[in-house]
């Protein structure tokens, strides 16, 4: 069997690829490049990564190949992002990069060729009734189908997460016990391609910044300045330097740029009652039926281990959930990710849409 293993130079690949090599596979290992050659305020450091590889692939007998999406990524990933924020919306970068880079663009060119691509994410597959379905990890904390939300059915039939059944602690010992080069790294945290810099940087580079009132929102006072409502999403708190609080974001008028704000987090304006999806991606196409009756479900509008319970309607003309309980901090362009549950006590992930249209308690005109 060919196999294609996505390292990334940490230790969930790492630990990914001796679990193949025990079974007696020999993948070849691929490390995506998605950073810049040349020096520049963006460019990803790469050589530490490459380095985990490559003593990673001379421990096992592997091949490495570096797979260079650098433009795919800025091209679809990066300004898709800036688009977002600039019509005043949260985007996910890593969902997009998952659905439109890892198991879009590099399947294409090289994984298509290959029987099974395995990565180090945690999450797990099931399959029923011969279909394959995307399922929650073993560790509801490093549970990653959330970013996995956007893939297609095609792209999950050649997938394996050989790590998403195992708790970090495990994969950790694992990686230790059997001297893997980055055992002792630490996980990635946030945007990867921003390599020095920050996401307000980023923001600041291609948006600039433009000086704009921040107001009350029950009492239209007018309280600071700000530098562009790109800065800010729903249910923000930092960054607003405003004496008196805790203020959090509640709306933003993109015209007039304008940043709406109010006191605590239980303002009314942030209890979120309904959430209207555009296009809703079906990763499993037997388990969810459009038809106007609700469905019970489990779903997600942020990373977290927890689950909000809601009923769902999904139908040509819409694709609506209605929490159970009122939820805080809904933004317009975060995904919503959909789950059922299954027998052995898992989620099955049945898709996502992205949030276009809140419904909150209380409702004052702009």
């Amino acid at each position: 069997m060919e196999i294609a293993l996505l390292a990334s130079g940490g230790v969930d690949s790492a630990v990914a690829t001796h679990l193949i090599c025990e079974q007696g596979e020999k993948p070849t290992l691929f490390y995506i490049k998605i950073g810049a050659d040349e020096e520049s305020e963006f460019s990803c450091t790469m050589e530490e990564d490459l380095e985990m590889v490559n003593m990673l692939a001379h421990q096992y007998g592997l091949k490495v190949e570096t797979v260079d999406l650098h433009r795919d990524y800025w091209e679809r990933v990066v300004s898709y992002l800036i688009d977002s924020v600039k019509r005043g919306l949260t985007p996910n970068p890593d969902v997009m990069c998952n659905s439109l880079i890892k198991f879009g663009c590099f399947y294409d060119r090289v994984g298509r060729f290959f029987d099974k691509t395995i990565t180090g994410h945690y999450a797990t597959t099931l399959e029923k009734d011969g279909i394959k379905y995307l399922a929650t990890a073993k560790d509801p904390i490093k549970d990653q189908t959330d970013f996995l939300c956007q893939i297609t059915p095609e792209q999950l039939k050649q997938l394996h997460f050989p790590v998403g059944y195992m708790m970090k602690n495990e994969v950790r010992s694992i990686a230790e016990k059997y001297h893997l080069a980055p055992a002792h790294r630490r996980d990635s945290q946030g945007i990867c391609f921003l390599g020095k810099t920050t996401y307000d940087s980023l923001l600041r580079h291609y948006l600039g910044e433009r000086e704009g009132d921040i107001v009350e929102w029950e009492t239209r006072k007018k309280l600071g300045k700000h530098q562009g409502y790109w800065f800010y999403t729903i249910g923000q708190r930092k960054g607003l330097r405003l004496g008196g609080g805790p203020w959090f974001v509640v709306h933003k008028n993109i015209r007039k740029n304008k940043i709406y704000v109010s006191k605590g987090s239980s303002s009314t304006e942030l209890q979120c009652r309904q959430l209207e999806l555009a296009d809703f991606h079906n990763i499993a196409t037997k388990e969810i039926e459009e038809r106007e009756e609700p469905q019970q479900i489990f779903f997600k509008i942020r990373h977290s281990p927890e689950f909000e319970e809601g009923m769902f309607i999904h139908s040509k003309e819409k694709s609506i959930i209605i929490p159970r309980h009122s939820i805080q901090g809904v933004a317009p362009g975060q995904f919503a990710v959909v789950y059922i549950p299954y027998q052995d006590g898992r989620k099955i992930c049945i898709g996502s849409g992205e949030i276009t249209r809140t419904t909150i308690e209380h409702h004052q005109a702009i």
